[in-house]
C-alpha cells in the first residue's frame, strides 16, 4: 500500500481544479469524506467538496508533511495553504491537519 499512498500524496500536492474529475482514481464510488465543514458519501459528493474549495478560495493547495502507513490504513499530516477571496485582504492562511485513510484492496 506504500505505492498507493505515494500516489495519493502526489495527487493531492499537485491537485488543480481541472483534476477534480480524476478523483475517481483515488476514491471508490462509495467513499466517505469528512472534514470540519462537510460529511459526504459517494464519489460525486467528494468531487463537489473539492469543486467548492476551488470556487471559494484562492490558490488552495496541500503540502503533506508526514505519513504513517499500516496495512490498508494511512494517516497523513498536512498543511492546507490558501487565501480567502473576500476576507483578510488575501493574506496567506495555513490550516494544519490530518487525514485517516482506509484503502480498498485496489489502493483507492
Amino acid at each position: 500500500m506504500t505505492h498507493a499512498v505515494d500516489t495519493i500524496v502526489q495527487f493531492f500536492e499537485t491537485l488543480t481544479p481541472a483534476q477534480v474529475d480524476r478523483l475517481a482514481e483515488l476514491y471508490t464510488n462509495d467513499a466517505r469524506f469528512k472534514d470540519p465543514f462537510n460529511e459526504v458519501q459517494g464519489l460525486a459528493a467528494v468531487q463537489q467538496v473539492f469543486r467548492h474549495m476551488y470556487t471559494s478560495l484562492e490558490a488552495p493547495h496541500f503540502v503533506v508533511t508526514n505519513r504513517i502507513v499500516d496495512g490498508n490504513q494511512c494517516f497523513l499530516t498536512w498543511e492546507f495553504r490558501f487565501r480567502f477571496r473576500n476576507f483578510h485582504k488575501g493574506e496567506p492562511q495555513t490550516v494544519v491537519g490530518g487525514s485517516h485513510l482506509v484503502l480498498a484492496d485496489d489502493g483507492r
